[in-house]
C-alpha cells in the first residue's frame, strides 16, 4: 500500500510521531462537576495510537475560567488525580497526550463564576444574548499577573497528571483571544491598542509556562480569522503574522492554527485555502493546521508543505480509528452534531463503531 502523507512519520521535538493525524481539542461536556470522569479513559484510549498526538479537550485553569456545563479543570488536586488514569490509558497505547489550557473570559455568566461574580475579560463589553452571558468585568493591570500565574500552575498540574505537554488556548474568542482581537480589546493601557500591546497577555502566558515546564512541552492554538463569540479582528493577517513571529523567540514546540473556513464548530463558505501560509512560513517550529480537513485536503496540505501536522475534530470524534481508516481509504462514520455537547457518558461519545 502506498504511504500517504498523513501516514508518514514526523519528529515533533523529542516526540516521535508515527503519523500526522492529530486529535483536535474538543469540548465534550462530560466532566461532571468540572472533574474528568472514568468514561473519558475509554474515549481517549479509543482514539490513541502508537506515536499519535492527542490534544485533550479545553481544560479550565482556575475557578474563574469556566463558562460551560461539565467541562474539566486542572486547578485542584482532585482534578489532577482524576486526569491521571486517563493520561495513563493513552500512554499505554503509545500515544502522546497534551492538555489544552483554557480560560473562557467573558464567555460565561454569574452562575459559572465563584460567588456569582462577573466574568473577567480584557473589556467590560458584553456578549449577546445577555440571557446566556453576563456582563464582564475589565481586568485591572495589577490583576493580570494572577491570571498568568493560573495558567502557569495549570501547566505544572498537567505535567503532574502525566501529560506530555500543554496547548495554550488562544483561539475562538476566549480570554487570550479577547486580548488579541481589536474588535473586543478596547483598552487604552499597555494591554490594548497596537498589536504589540494586544499580544502582550498571550506572550506573558507563553513565557510563564515555558519557564515552568520547558518550551519543548508547549504549543499554542490561535484563530486570527475567526469571529466566533464576537471575536473579529480588523486585520487578521497582520495579527496572525505578528503572533507567529513573536512566538519564535520562545522556541515553543508548535503553533496550531484554525483555518478561516471554520468558525467555532461550524464550517462556513470556503475562503482562500492558503491564507495560513504567511504564518506557516514565519513560524520556526511545528505548524499544525485545523479546520474542515478531510483525507484528501490533509494529504494535499502536507504534500505542499503547507503544514506539518493536521488536526481533525469532528471526523476523529465520529471515527475513533481515523488513522487506520485514512490509511485504508475506508468509508467514515457520520458525526451526529446533536450529541456533541450532551452529558451522556456513552451516546455520541464512546459508541461510534470501529472498522
Amino acid at each position: 500500500m502506498a504511504e500517504i502523507p498523513l501516514r508518514s512519520p514526523y519528529k515533533l521535538g523529542k516526540f516521535h510521531l508515527s503519523h500526522r493525524i492529530v486529535l483536535a481539542p474538543l469540548t465534550r461536556n462530560r466532566s461532571y462537576g468540572n472533574i474528568p470522569q472514568p468514561h473519558a479513559i475509554l474515549y481517549y484510549s479509543q482514539r490513541a495510537t502508537k506515536g499519535g498526538l492527542l490534544i485533550a479537550e479545553a481544560t479550565g485553569v482556575s475557578d474563574t475560567a469556566q463558562g460551560y456545563p461539565e467541562t474539566p479543570g486542572i486547578w485542584t488536586k482532585e482534578q489532577v488525580e482524576a486526569w491521571k488514569p486517563i493520561v495513563e490509558a493513552v500512554h499505554e497505547k503509545g500515544g502522546i497526550f497534551f492538555c489544552q489550557l483554557w480560560h473562557v473570559g467573558r464567555v460565561s455568566n454569574y452562575g459559572f463564576q465563584p460567588n456569582g461574580q462577573a466574568p473577567i475579560s480584557s473589556t467590560d463589553k458584553g456578549l449577546t444574548p445577555e440571557t446566556e452571558f453576563s456582563p464582564p468585568r475589565r481586568l485591572r493591570i495589577d490583576e493580570i499577573p494572577q491570571i498568568v500565574n493560573d495558567f502557569k500552575l495549570a501547566a505544572r498540574n498537567a505535567i503532574e497528571a502525566g501529560f506530555d505537554g500543554v496547548e495554550i488556548h488562544g483561539a475562538h474568542g476566549y480570554l487570550i483571544d479577547q486580548f488579541l482581537k481589536d474588535q473586543i480589546n478596547d483598552r487604552t493601557d499597555e494591554y490594548g491598542g497596537c498589536l504589540q500591546n494586544r499580544s502582550r497577555f498571550a506572550l506573558e502566558v507563553v513565557e510563564a509556562i515555558i519557564n515552568e515546564i520547558g518550551s519543548d512541552r508547549v504549543g499554542i492554538r490561535l484563530s486570527p480569522f475567526a469571529d466566533f463569540m464576537d471575536s473579529a479582528d480588523s486585520n487578521p493577517q497582520a495579527l496572525g503574522l505578528y503572533m507567529a513571529e513573536s512566538l519564535n523567540k520562545y522556541r515553543i514546540l508548535y503553533c496550531h492554527v484554525v483555518e478561516p473556513r471554520v468558525n467555532g464548530n461550524v464550517e462556513r463558505v470556503c475562503v482562500d485555502s492558503h491564507s495560513l501560509l504567511p504564518m506557516r512560513k514565519a513560524f520556526k517550529g511545528t505548524f499544525i493546521a485545523a479546520g474542515g480537513y478531510n483525507r484528501e485536503r490533509g494529504n494535499i496540505a502536507l504534500a505542499d508543505n503547507y503544514a506539518d501536522l493536521i488536526a481533525y475534530g469532528r471526523l476523529f470524534l465520529a471515527n475513533p480509528d481515523l488513522p487506520k481508516r485514512f490509511e485504508l481509504d475506508a468509508p467514515l462514520n457520520k458525526y451526529d452534531r446533536s450529541t456533541f455537547y450532551i452529558p451522556d457518558p456513552v451516546v455520541g461519545y464512546t459508541d461510534y463503531p470501529f472498522l
